[in-house]
């Protein structure tokens, strides 16, 4: 069963572009992530730029309108996830709960 383990960290939507986690907290999910592969459950993962780096491609009228973010409307915001591959959702709640604290940067 594949599943998808979001990361939601605090504070993202308030984030400013380039803003990067502390060595440690890096240090943390780098090791997280070898522990996924290790197992073999590991699909895919990625880190996603905060929403000061997005912009929002609308088309009024069928033309396309640019609005640069943040969005002041996002009450959570993605900040990246992992795809795994696992017996039971008992065991994918069980790599969840593995994840290391995202703490506000």
């Amino acid at each position: 069963m594949k599943f998808m383990m979001l990361v939601l960290p605090p504070s993202y939507t308030s984030i400013l572009p380039d803003t990067m986690p502390g060595a440690e907290a890096v240090a943390q999910m780098a090791k997280y992530n070898q522990e996924l592969a290790d197992a073999g459950v590991l699909l895919g993962l990625n880190g996603l730029h905060p929403p000061s780096m997005g912009a929002r491609v609308t088309f009024p009228e069928g033309k396309p309108k640019v609005q640069d973010g943040p969005f002041a409307e996002a009450k959570e915001v993605l900040g990246g996830y992992w795809i795994i591959d696992v017996p039971s959702r008992e065991d994918a709640i069980a790599w969840a709960c593995k994840v290391p604290p995202v703490e506000p940067f």
